[in-house]
């Protein structure tokens, strides 16, 4: 079995940059999507250990990534953790509502995000 397989469904290219930096350096291999629709046709094709998902996405916002996600039976145990520039209290509860796994407001920490990522797709 190859390394770990983390998809960064994610449009703002430092975050992208800096997320793959942590995460390869730790052993993952990363795969990168700048959009929704692209994020839910990368799953398809090559399912991911974990998906860190970013809720203000173009073509499709995260919570419908995360809907369809948990939607499809091949897809739906696949591990979330939510980034977002958001901190309302609505938007934790609508990404909970739909299950995600964990959830982080930007900016965040690189150790709380390698932290959540470890605990849930361990190496």
């Amino acid at each position: 079995m190859g390394a770990r397989r983390v998809l960064i469904a994610e449009d703002e290219p430092h975050i992208v940059e800096s997320l793959r930096f942590l995460l390869r350096r730790e052993g993952y291999a990363v795969d990168e999507a700048v959009d929704g629709e692209t994020a839910v046709a990368r799953l398809f094709e090559t399912p991911a250990d974990l998906m860190i998902l970013d809720v203000m996405l173009p073509r499709l916002n995260g919570f419908d990534v995360l809907r369809r996600l948990r939607a499809d039976p091949t897809l739906a145990a696949t591990p979330v953790l939510m980034l977002t520039a958001k901190g309302q209290a609505q938007d934790r509860r609508t990404a909970e509502d739909l299950g995600v796994d964990a959830f982080i407001t930007k900016p965040f920490s690189n150790r709380d995000v390698v932290e959540h990522v470890l605990r849930l797709a361990p190496l």
